[in-house]
C-alpha cells in the first residue's frame, strides 16, 4: 500500500547517527518501476570513485565485478533500495557483495508483498494509523502546538477517520485544509475527502501514487480491481462471492489448462500482494476469506471504472429531482445504494442494454420493498445477466422475473420456504445464492436444478432439500461444483451420482442416519470422484445415540483435501479413521467434533496433514510427535481450556511453523517450550490470546 510511510521510515534509519557509526558506507538508491540495472550500478559506483566515465561502456556483469572489488577493500556497507517493484533488483545486487563476513546489508522499501518476502521471510509490514494517531497527525500539521478550535473539532475528527489510516492521505488533505479560511470551507472538504485526495487536476493529490500501481496491472486485472467500486466503501467482500461475480461478468479469460476459478484466485492474491486490496480475513491455509479496498482506492475504482464505462453508480445529485440512469444506452452495469433504491424504482426506469444490477447495503438490516416495486426490476432490465439484490427482501408475485432467461448469477434474499419451479427455466445460470428468513429448518428446492446445465454453485443459508434427478440412463452429469449447504437426506446415490463433479460439499442436519454403518448416506460419497472440501455439521443431537466414523470412511473420500466437523461428538479413539484420508491437508475440528479426555493417535496416519484446528474440545491429555503428524505446518487450539499441554514432541516436526492458542490457558507453558526449541532451528511463530496470559499452572 502506498502512503504508509515506508520511505519516511527508511529515511530515518538511513540518517540515524548510529547507522553511520555501524557502517563504513551508507548508500541510498531510488529504483522505481522502470529501473535499469546498469544505471543502478553506475549510481552505486559513484560512492566509491569519481572516475565514472571510465566505466560507462562496461556491461552489467562488468560493473558488478568492479563494485565487488571496491567493497572487498572497504568496510561494512548498507545499501538502501527505495521503491522496489521487482525481486530481480535484489538478486542482482546481492552478487556485488564479497563473501568476507563483514556484515553488509540491504534494506529496501516496496509495495509488493511478494518482493518483500523474497528479500526477507519476515519483512516489516507497515500498519495503518489508528483513528487516534490519524487525529494526532492531522492536528499537528494544521495547528502545531495550538489547540483545535471548538467549531472545527467535529470536522477534524471526521476527516481524520475518512483518511483510512494512511499518513500520506492525512498530509495531502492537511495541505488543502491549511488553505481553508472559513468553517464552510472545512465543511465542503469534509463532505468530499476522497474526491480531494484523488483530484485529477491537483498535482499534489494521491492519484499519481495509485496510478503507478494500477498501470502495472494487466487489462484483465485492472478490470477486476476496478470492479471493487460496485461495492459500498469499507464493504467486507467474501472472496468466494467476488470470484463468482468476476466469472459471471466474463472478466476472467481462459489461461491454458488452468481452471477459471484458479485464475481468479491468483488475480485476487496478486492484488493483495500489491497492496491494492486489503485482506481482512485469511483462512488458516493462507487463502483470502474477506477483502475490501480502502477509502482512496475505492474512490479511484469508482472514478476510473466510470470513465471506462465498466460500471455506473446511480446516485442522487443536487440538480436531479428524479433519480435516473446517466446514459441508458451506454450503461452496461449499474450499482446503487439500497437507501436510494426506492427513489430509483419510483421513476420506472427502462434500460434494456443493462446487463448487471447491484444493490448493496453497508448496513446489516434489510430494506423493505413492495412486490410491485420489485417487479419493476425485470421490466427495467429485460436482458440482465447478473443480479445481486440481497440487501432487500425479494417478493415473488408475477411472472416477469421468470422471463430473465439470460441470468448467469442471482443473489437474493426472501422469506421463501421453497424455491419455485420457475427457477428451473434459468438455463444460463452459473451461480445461485439464496438467503431465506423462513423459520423452517430446510429449504425445499422445487426447481429442477438438474436441467440447469450451466449451474456450478448453489449456496443457501439453511440446508437445501434437493429434488431427485430424472431417471435417464443417458442423462448428462451436472456441472455443479459447490453445494452449500444441503440436508443429509439429499445425499442419495442418485443425487450424488448426478452431481459427480462436486468439489465442495457442506452437509447440515441430523447426521445419525447419514453416518449409519449399514445403509448410511455416507456410502454415496463414493460417487464424488473430485470432492476436495467436505463439511459435516450435526445440528440435531440424538440423545442416547452416539455418532461413529464409519471404518471404511477413508475409502470413499480418496481425493479429500479439507474436512470440517461440527457437533458430531465422535470419540477420540476414532480419529485414526480420519488419519487414513490419504490426501487430507486441512482438518478443522470445530465445537464438540470429538468428545473424550484423551487422544493418543497411532503412528502412520495424517501423512499429508498440514493444518490442524481444534476448537471447544474437552480434551485433557494429548500425546503426539513428528511420527503422528510428519508434515504439520500450522496448529490452532481455541477454547481447549482443559488441555494440560501441547505435546512437546511436536517441536520435532520440521515443517511446523506456526501455533495459535486462544483461551487455552493450561497449555501455554508447553507451547512456550516448543517455541524455545523451534527457535534454535527454524522460523516459528507462536500467538497466544489473550496476550497477557503467560503461564497457567493447573491446580489438579
Amino acid at each position: 500500500m502506498f502512503g504508509l510511510g515506508k520511505t519516511t521510515l527508511a529515511s530515518k534509519v538511513y540518517n540515524d547517527s548510529r547507522i553511520s557509526y555501524e557502517f563504513f558506507s551508507v548508500i541510498w538508491i531510488y529504483v522505481g518501476q522502470s529501473y535499469n540495472m546498469k544505471d543502478i550500478f553506475l549510481i552505486l559506483l559513484r560512492y566509491f570513485t569519481k572516475r565514472i566515465r571510465e566505466y560507462q561502456d562496461e556491461d552489467v556483469n562488468g560493473l558488478a565485478q568492479i563494485i565487488h572489488d571496491f567493497l572487498a577493500k572497504g568496510g561494512k556497507c548498507l545499501i538502501v533500495l527505495d521503491d522496489v517493484w521487482d525481486s530481480q533488483v535484489v538478486n542482482s545486487l546481492v552478487k556485488v557483495f564479497p563473501k568476507n563476513n563483514k556484515g553488509h546489508r540491504i534494506m529496501m522499501t516496496t509495495r509488493d508483498t511478494s518482493v518483500a518476502n523474497y528479500g526477507n521471510e519476515n519483512p516489516h509490514n507497515m500498519k495503518f494509523l489508528t483513528v487516534a494517531e490519524s487525529l494526532e497527525l492531522l492536528n499537528g500539521i494544521i495547528f502545531g502546538n495550538e489547540r483545535c478550535p471548538v467549531e472545527l473539532v467535529g470536522f477534524v475528527e471526521s476527516i481524520a477517520q475518512k483518511c483510512s489510516g494512511v499518513p500520506l492521505a492525512i498530509v495531502t488533505i492537511a495541505g488543502t485544509l491549511l488553505r481553508c479560511t472559513k468553517v464552510s470551507d472545512w465543511q465542503r472538504v469534509e463532505k468530499k475527502v476522497e474526491q480531494h485526495l484523488m483530484d485529477r487536476g491537483d498535482p499534489s493529490s494521491c492519484l499519481k501514487f495509485v496510478n503507478t500501481s494500477y498501470t502495472l496491472l494487466s487489462e484483465e486485472m485492472q478490470a477486476c480491481f476496478l470492479y471493487f467500486g460496485v461495492f459500498p466503501q469499507a464493504f467486507n467482500v467474501p472472496a468466494w462471492k467476488l470470484i463468482r461475480l468476476w466469472l459471471a461478468e466474463g472478466l476472467i479469460k481462459p489461461n491454458g489448462s488452468q481452471a477459471l476459478e484458479e485464475t481468479a484466485k491468483n488475480y485476487l492474491n496478486n492484488l493483495v500482494n500489491r497492496n491494492l486490496v486489503t485482506a481482512l480475513q485469511k483462512s488458516c491455509d493462507g487463502n483470502v476469506k474477506t477483502c475490501c479496498v480502502q477509502g482512496m482506492l475505492h474512490q479511484f475504482c469508482k472514478e476510473e471504472a466510470s470513465s471506462k464505462w465498466l460500471f455506473q453508480e446511480v446516485r442522487p445529485t443536487p440538480d436531479q429531482a428524479i433519480l435516473t440512469i446517466q446514459d441508458p444506452v451506454a450503461s452496461r452495469r449499474l450499482c446503487i445504494q439500497s437507501s436510494a433504491l426506492n427513489d430509483f424504482l419510483f421513476a420506472e426506469p427502462l434500460a434494456e442494454h443493462v446487463r448487471s444490477f447491484y444493490c448493496f447495503s453497508s448496513e446489516k438490516r434489510q430494506i423493505e420493498l413492495s412486490g410491485n416495486d420489485i417487479q419493476l426490476i425485470p421490466k427495467a432490465f429485460p436482458l440482465i445477466r447478473v443480479l445481486d439484490i440481497q440487501s432487500f427482501n425479494f417478493v415473488f408475485s408475477k411472472d416477469d422475473f421468470n422471463r430473465l432467461f439470460h441470468l448467469r448469477y442471482i443473489a437474493i434474499s426472501a422469506d421463501f420456504k421453497s424455491l419455485p419451479k420457475s427457477f428451473g427455466k434459468f438455463w444460463n445460470l452459473q451461480t445461485l445464492i439464496l438467503n431465506t428468513s423462513t423459520s423452517k429448518s430446510t429449504l425445499d428446492i422445487k426447481a429442477n436444478i438438474w436441467n440447469m446445465l450451466r449451474l456450478r454453485h448453489l449456496h443457501t443459508n439453511i440446508p437445501a432439500k434437493l429434488p431427485p434427478p430424472p431417471h435417464s440412463p443417458k442423462g448428462k452429469a451436472s456441472c455443479l461444483q459447490t453445494l452449500s449447504v444441503v440436508s443429509p437426506e439429499s445425499c442419495t446415490k442418485d443425487i450424488l451420482a448426478k452431481a459427480c463433479n462436486l468439489k465442495k460439499l457442506s452437509i447440515q442436519g441430523r447426521m445419525i442416519d447419514f453416518l449409519g454403518t449399514s445403509k448410511g448416506g455416507w456410502c454415496n460419497l463414493e460417487e464424488l470422484k473430485c470432492l476436495e472440501h467436505l463439511k459435516m455439521l450435526n445440528d440435531i443431537h440424538s440423545w442416547g445415540k452416539t455418532l461413529h466414523i464409519p471404518p471404511l470412511f477413508f475409502k470413499f473420500l480418496r481425493t479429500l483435501k479439507k474436512l470440517t466437523l461440527l457437533n458430531t461428538w465422535f470419540d477420540w479413539s476414532e480419529a485414526e479413521r480420519l488419519g487414513q484420508l490419504e490426501c487430507l491437508e486441512v482438518l478443522k475440528l470445530k465445537e464438540n467434533a470429538f468428545a473424550g479426555e484423551s487422544w493418543r493417535p497411532e503412528r502412520g496416519g495424517f501423512s499429508q496433514l498440514q493444518i490442524l484446528w481444534i476448537e471447544r474440545a474437552d480434551l485433557k491429555i494429548w500425546e503426539a510427535s513428528e511420527l503422528h503428524f510428519p508434515r504439520l505446518r500450522h496448529l490452532v487450539l481455541i477454547s481447549c481450556d482443559r488441555l494440560q499441554a501441547v505435546p512437546c514432541e511436536l517441536a520435532g516436526v520440521p515443517s511446523l511453523q506456526e501455533m495459535s492458542l486462544e483461551n487455552t490457558y493450561r497449555a501455554v507453558k508447553s507451547a512456550r517450550e516448543i517455541e524455545r526449541k523451534k527457535m534454535d532451528s527454524t522460523k516459528f511463530k507462536l500467538t497466544i490470546f489473550p496476550p497477557e496470559v503467560e503461564y497457567y499452572e493447573p491446580t489438579n
